[in-house]
């Protein structure tokens, strides 16, 4: 490390004082995290403040940069809304840390930034056209389409959605094609078969075409690090100190090529910190149950949560799966609510959350829940709906839909790719307050369309953003280029004003005269440009605001979000209901029967459903301060539940009422 460094009370005081409430200050536990400079791990129960004690030691650092060496600090976490939570505070707070030598982002933007697009440009010699997985599907799709008969075609024929099988394709390091990252391997590369060489040629085609899927990053990266291993000793030099949250979300690729650079078998001169909650290992709708993430030798622990009050805490550790290093949940906070068990039956289960939002009302009358709170009351559900038709009609198969009938899942946050461009206008970020989201999308549509219309820059490439505007800048003639940006200000500025369908109709006509430039006209891009909003294309804001949302009900001034249990992972709730729902063959509340009653989850308990059932309560039952309450059929609870401590749990029977 950097010499001299050692964090003082001093430092420790000058992060209370900008992270903190007034008069409040870092407990032991947090302290000795801080200023803990060495390769360590951190485990860190649910509402503990882990991200707070990182931006802690975060901004204590910044104080030392530039480092002697010129070293700088790496931070990487899992998702966009995390890093994104990281670089609110570092951009306040700590400016050094937004730039050069330093870095921000998650660890996709890492793999691509530093390993998969340098390698690519290293081979080809010029950068990817994008890495993005919707792009690179349409491309492989519209590959596979045009394929002639051959050994290949017909092999991939033979397989359940031959088109989304080729999609799926990955390169492993040894040129096997698996099916997906750390997928089987479905042909070897040591058979040399016909098979294998003409799917190893469609797919190195996508690659200099410059499509890339986001797991063809972790390839490449994986072929940089082994034809070039020096590559970890500059990264070890860039980066003297390198923090991972959310550790446990990584998948094993994105662990291993961390691993590879950064502890390096125990050679690295970085020091690396790996911070999270083995029992919250749950991302993309999957719950991990084989840990990939092998403790260091020191490991702190961060077992105090200020989310949970101690009687609600006492309930989330009978569900830890991961019991190293002294872990236990402590609750730190306070409420004097008791925890509720609503039982219901067939006939009443769209009572449910109605019945939650009377609970709720109740105790705001009796101040014991704000009414005006910091956080949201959430009702939550592991599985939602059901594919086929005799599991939509079986009525011992309950998911999130028998409670809330309008529930839907097809939300997500504004993307690169959308199939209509009206999606492209409406569907920005509207978390940003520039008009710079929007042009984003106003320029991808139009990009869109020259790619379905074959237009192609001098290299016989699709054109980036950035090539676009270069050539028509310079090497078109007369005022169009001054046109082009008049169009995108004002879409942008009737987009503000909530002018949808005249902003629709200023690009819909703008797109003639730039496919004319490029000698084109309206022909594979008349669907694109026509097409109406789909279903699923709702963005996150949209979800979770307006009276017309079908995941929100409200009930007599009280307003609650109906969501799945990944989709409220990191959050804090006022209150929660936990639904349960049916998995692979049985209930939360008949697996986790024990846990219900107080035992811990055993150590020897081996079988899956078990394990996953577990941690997806673990996260579930983790997130409310002041109420948590789980709903359980009446015969589940009759077969499993009836000598539940009373003194701990509060039965609603709804079934009776």
């Amino acid at each position: 490390m950097p010499m001299g460094i050692s964090i003082t009370p001093e430092d420790i005081a000058y992060a209370e004082k900008i992270l903190l409430p007034e008069g409040k200050t870092f407990d032991e536990e947090r302290i000795n995290f801080i200023a803990n400079l060495d390769t360590i791990d951190l485990q860190a129960v649910p509402g503990s403040g882990k991200t707070t004690a990182l931006l802690a030691k975060l901004l204590i650092l910044e104080r030392y940069l530039p480092f002697e060496d010129g070293s700088g600090i790496l931070v990487i976490s899992h998702t966009n809304t995390a890093v994104d939570e990281i670089k609110k505070v570092v951009s306040k707070h700590c400016n050094k840390l937004s730039g050069y030598p330093s870095f921000i982002g998650t660890i996709q933007a890492f793999v691509d930034h530093f390993l998969a697009i340098p390698f690519y440009t290293l081979k080809f010699n010029f950068k990817p056209y994008r890495i993005d997985a919707d792009l690179y599907d349409e491309k492989a799709k519209e590959l596979f389409s045009t394929m002639p008969n051959s050994a290949a075609k017909s092999w991939m024929n033979r397989r359940h959605e031959p088109e989304n099988f080729f999609a799926q394709m990955r390169f492993d390091t040894e040129s096997n094609i698996v099916s997906g990252i750390n997928g089987n391997i479905v042909l070897r590369s040591a058979s040399n078969s016909t098979t294998y060489r003409q799917i190893k040629s469609y797919k190195m085609n996508l690659l200099k075409w410059g499509y890339l899927h986001y797991e063809d990053a972790y390839w490449l990266a994986d072929l940089y690090i082994n034809s070039y291993p020096e590559i970890k000793s500059f990264l070890q030099k860039r980066f003297k100190y390198v923090f991972v949250d959310e550790m446990q979300d990584m998948d094993v690729h994105q662990y291993q090529i961390l691993e590879k650079i950064f502890f390096d078998e125990g050679r690295s001169v970085s020091k690396f910190q790996r911070i999270g909650d083995k029992n919250q290992a749950i991302y993309n709708g999957s719950v991990k149950i084989q840990n990939i993430w092998t403790n260091r030798p020191s490991v702190l622990a961060l077992n105090g949560s200020h989310r949970l009050p101690p009687h609600f805490a006492d309930i989330v550790n009978c569900f830890a799966l991961e019991r190293e290093t002294g872990f236990h949940v402590n609750g730190l906070g306070e409420t004097a609510v008791q925890p509720h068990i609503i039982i219901y039956d067939d006939v009443c289960i769209s009572n449910v959350i109605g019945r939650y939002i009377q609970i709720i009302r109740a105790y705001q009358e009796s101040n014991h829940i704000p009414l005006d709170p910091d956080h949201p009351f959430k009702a939550i559900a592991w599985n939602t709906d059901w594919k086929k038709p005799e599991d939509v009609e079986d009525a011992g198969k309950i998911r999130l839909v028998d409670y809330h009938q309008l529930f839907t899942r097809e939300s997500h946050k504004p993307k690169n790719e959308y199939s209509g461009l009206m999606s492209y206008l409406r569907y920005y970020d509207r978390t940003k307050k520039t008009l710079e989201p929007i042009r984003k999308n106003i320029l991808n549509a139009l990009l869109k369309v020259l790619r379905l219309e074959s237009v192609l820059d001098d290299k016989g490439r699709y054109y980036t953003k950035r090539k676009l505007i270069t050539q028509l800048r310079e090497n078109v003639t007369g005022d169009f280029y001054e046109k082009f940006n008049q169009l995108i200000y004002n879409t942008s500025i009737e987009i503000i004003k909530g002018h949808e369908d005249s902003a629709f109709q200023l690009v819909k006509d703008f797109i003639p005269e730039l496919l004319a430039i490029f000698g084109k006209s309206i022909s594979s891009s008349s669907e694109f440009i026509n097409a109406t909003i789909q279903t699923n294309e709702t963005t996150e804001e949209e979800e979770n605001t307006g009276s017309d949302n079908p995941n929100i009900i409200e009930l007599d001034g009280v307003q609650v979000e109906i969501g799945t249990v990944h989709s409220s992972k990191g959050q804090t709730h006022t209150c929660t209901l936990y639904l349960e729902t049916y998995y692979q063959g049985d209930y939360e509340s008949a697996r986790l029967a024990g846990q219900y009653r107080g035992q811990e989850f055993p150590a020897t308990e081996n079988r899956t459903y078990h394990q996953q059932s577990a941690v997806m309560s673990y996260v579930g039952l983790s997130r409310p301060t002041h109420l948590l309450c789980v709903a359980v059929h009446r015969d589940r609870f009759n077969e499993h539940l009836t000598d539940i401590d009373t003194s701990i749990w509060n039965i609603i029977r709804i079934d009776q009422e």
